[in-house]
């Protein structure tokens, strides 16, 4: 019995002696995450209720939510990260659904695509969009040579609508790429048997398809939803001079006005945004096991 005292005990010192070298081990990348990320948002804060003649006060916030430019561009950013999400939602899950269930040649490759599509950076597919779109590109050229106008009729790149679509373009397979994995986990054998029964493919989409793909389509539109918030390359590359979203607004208040408190209660309001969607995804994914 004493023996087996000793045994236990000299477990329990071992086991809490392995669990105090792994917080030892822990500190050191805790810590660098701590300076690196944290203690910049901290100054950010600060900065937020630090108006230029100095003390502590909230009128830094008063004044940046009483500006027209601020509601402007509070809209502007809710309306193209909700319209480019649902235009994601729409195209990813028509294109899964072609990819995944119509054969056609060179439709893995098709997928496998989508995963090296998601390292590309955000700007690359706009200045693509620019080349076939813009005021000189492609669309334009072919347009001026074939009626001999001085210019041709596409300018809606410097638009929201050009916004729009470049986010939509860009952040489509962040939807796809989870769309596709869940098809693949889909039983066959249901939309034989729905076959057989005479369903018509809108039907099958609707009652079997859809239903399972929802988890996926909850996942992926919240994680555009976050990723189109924050989004500023797009807005920046498209050149779209009226397009004033809080990335921009915060980029316009620090660099070309040096408003340093005021871009940094903009910065605050993105990252509280921002970090309740990013909460409502991680809720959606860890639900639906995503």
């Amino acid at each position: 019995m004493a023996s087996a005292v000793a045994t236990t005990s000299r477990g329990r010192d071992r086991g809490w002696g392995r669990g105090r070298a792994g917080w030892i081990w822990a500190l050191p990348p805790v810590a660098v995450l701590a300076v690196v990320l944290l203690y910049p948002l901290i100054l950010v804060v600060q900065q937020s209720v630090t108006p230029d003649e100095g003390g502590t006060s909230l009128t830094p916030y008063a004044d940046v939510f009483a500006s027209e430019s601020f509601r402007s561009a509070l809209g502007t950013t809710v309306w193209l990260a909700v319209g480019s999400t649902v235009g994601c939602l729409v195209l990813g899950f028509t294109l899964a659904l072609v990819i995944a269930f119509v054969p056609f040649p060179g439709g893995k490759a098709v997928a496998k695509f989508i995963d090296v599509f998601l390292s590309f950076p955000s700007f690359l597919i706009t200045l693509a969009l620019l080349f076939i779109y813009g005021t000189v590109g492609m669309a334009n050229g072919v347009w001026t040579d074939a009626t001999g106008a001085s210019e041709g009729p596409f300018h809606f790149l410097t638009t929201p609508w050009g916004v729009l679509l470049a986010e939509i373009t860009y952040f489509t397979p962040f939807v796809m790429r989870p769309l596709l994995a869940a098809f693949s986990q889909l039983d066959t054998a249901q939309l034989e048997v729905a076959s057989s029964l005479g369903a018509r493919p809108a039907r099958i989409v609707r009652k079997v398809i859809l239903p399972e793909a929802l988890p996926a389509l909850a996942a992926g539109g919240s994680l555009v939803l976050v990723m189109c918030l924050n989004e500023f390359g797009i807005v920046l590359f498209t050149g779209a001079k009226d397009v004033t979203t809080l990335p921009m607004l915060v980029y316009g208040k620090a660099i070309l006005e040096s408003d340093y408190p005021a871009a940094c209660v903009v910065a605050v309001v993105n990252i509280a945004l921002s970090v309740g969607l990013y909460t409502l995804y991680r809720t959606v994914s860890r639900r639906v096991g995503a």
